[in-house]
């Protein structure tokens, strides 16, 4: 067996990353694991520069003391010790990892060698395990309110899911789709729901407040997930009735969008922002305020969904004489482009949204709202987000 070429297959499939110095600081080799969580796409970029490069203030200006020190007075700052410590990407952001050094005497000279292990999602966990804690003031028996309110709205949903699909009898070809759908999608959140609901009433009796708190929220979640597909499906259901029709009064746009902003900013993911800007000399313009209201959620809803977190989602309005612009732009997955010409169509739902929940319906929705104001809906998307603007002109 080649004892070279194995040693250099491990380094090489390695899970925690493997960095190696000479005297002086000066990087002389690492492997693809260090690459991926320094945010590097090729060694080229890091040998031959000071391990400097790769850690932050305060330890970016005085690594090469430390190095000058131990030099000087064989005192080991980290050497054989292992610690933890803090490491810059390179797009400057940093993250927690634990590094473990090694000194080898090779060929006359002595090569540092450092394994980086990756915390960041241990810290993640611990980051969330201290926001569970602080939810522990609020008591049982107001988690069980929730429950039982939680419950009623559940009843309620099944309901009016029931008279909405017996409505549907002159509808065969949308009903047939709808019940195919929602035989898929409400069995998962309906699923979860009793799931949760069974293991609440055993914690109740243990009063285990962490996991009764976790299970309800799991409900919460759930409902809001049913009660999206039935809002979408009745709206779709008066579409196609021909029930909606479009109001166009003077709207202050302004007041609205903020609005929208504040209410939708609830629904967020974790350090999601929603961004809003106004361009133009006035605020209003003429248009039904409730289809236009309900258009922009969607459009929001989807930006939240499809986003991850820590992101910032644009939304921006502009009313320029007679001209009326809305955008919503977020920085998620993006829609395929070979998938984008179908992008408008009921129960459509792009190849890449994997388990992320929806109907397919909410863009088919928007499309036609805005079209019973005379407006036109436009996308554009790629890998790197996904933009949609709605235009409307006035007609005097």
């Amino acid at each position: 067996m080649d004892t070279a070429k194995l040693l250099e297959a491990i380094i090489h499939h390695a899970i925690d990353g493997i960095i190696t110095i000479d005297e002086r600081g000066i990087i002389e080799s690492i492997n693809p694991a260090a690459l991926t969580l320094f945010g590097y796409l090729n060694e080229k970029e890091l040998i031959g520069h000071n391990i400097s490069i790769l850690m932050p203030e305060p330890d970016h200006s005085r690594h090469d003391g430390y190095i000058k020190h131990y030099h000087q007075t064989g005192e080991k700052h980290i050497i054989g010790i292992g610690r933890e410590v803090r490491g810059k990407r390179k797009d400057g952001t940093t993250f927690p990892f634990r590094l473990a050094v090694s000194e080898v005497k090779y060929k006359d000279r002595k090569i540092f060698t450092g394994f980086v292990h990756d915390l960041s999602k241990q810290k993640e966990a611990e980051e969330k395990l201290r926001e569970h804690a602080t939810e522990l003031e609020q008591k049982v028996n107001e988690r069980t309110k929730d429950l039982i309110a939680l419950i009623g709205e559940l009843e309620e949903a099944k309901e009016n899911v029931s008279l909405s699909l017996e409505k549907e009898k002159d509808l065969n070809q949308l009903k047939s789709r709808f019940v195919s759908m929602a035989s898929h999608e409400f069995r998962t959140p309906l699923s979860a729901i009793q799931l949760s609901a069974t293991l609440i009433e055993r914690y109740l009796e243990k009063k285990d407040e962490v996991s009764v708190i976790k299970h309800t929220g799991k409900i919460k979640n759930s409902v809001q997930l049913l009660t999206n597909i039935l809002t979408d499906f009745l709206s779709l259901e008066r579409l196609e009735a021909g029930k909606v029709h479009a109001v166009k009064e003077k709207v202050n746009l302004v007041k609205l969008a903020e609005d929208i902003t504040e209410e939708m900013q609830l629904l967020t993911k974790q350090n999601q922002h929603i961004v809003y800007q106004h361009t133009g000399d006035t605020g209003f313009f003429k248009l039904d305020a409730n289809l236009l209201k309900n258009s922009i959620f969607n459009l929001i809803s989807n930006a939240i969904k499809y986003s991850g977190e820590n992101t910032f989602i644009e939304f921006n309005t502009e009313i320029n004489e007679q001209t009326c612009i809305i955008t919503v732009k977020d920085n998620g997955i993006g829609i395929p482009e070979e998938e984008q010409k179908s992008l408008f169509e009921p129960f459509f739902r792009a190849h890449n949204t994997g388990n992320i929940p929806g109907t397919g319906l909410g863009l088919n929705i928007v499309k036609r709202y805005v079209q019973l104001m005379h407006g036109t809906v436009t996308c554009i998307s790629n890998q790197q987000g996904t933009r949609f603007t709605l235009t409307f002109t006035e007609v005097s």
